[in-house]
């Protein structure tokens, strides 16, 4: 059961709707020795958290297209899935200005690298 929830806790489900910051959210991820899955927007991650019990932490961008944005979608998983840690980033938002479910860190962007991985790596101890 150990082996199963140490690998569970290195599943990451980036949520970026610009494809090029996925793609480096997504590089960062693997880089970081974590498993990443991809969405482009909160609706497609709620499909994949309801399919893969698996994932563990979500990296989310807070502004997003089709009527949900990163901090409804962070609500939500609270709801559903709390063992599920969430890191919240945005280009738009300051830490002040939002707030954030508990289990949750704020990152602004353009956010430096290695404070998500750092953050990544909090979260995966804590399963």
């Amino acid at each position: 059961m150990q082996e199963r929830n140490t690998r569970e806790s290195r599943i990451v489900l980036v949520v970026e709707d610009d494809p090029l910051l996925r793609m480096h959210a997504v590089d960062l991820v693997e880089e970081a020795g974590f498993e990443p899955v991809e969405a482009a927007d909160a609706t497609e991650a709620l499909e994949i958290l309801e399919a893969r019990p698996d994932i563990r932490i979500v990296f989310s961008d807070i502004d997003m297209p089709r009527g949900m944005d990163g901090m409804r979608l962070a609500a939500m998983i609270r709801d559903r899935w709390p063992p599920i840690k969430v890191i919240l980033t945005s280009g738009y938002f300051r830490r002040s200005d939002i707030r954030l479910p508990t289990e949750s860190v704020f990152i602004p962007k353009p956010y430096v690298d290695k404070d998500v991985v750092a953050a990544m790596r909090r979260f995966a101890r804590r399963v």
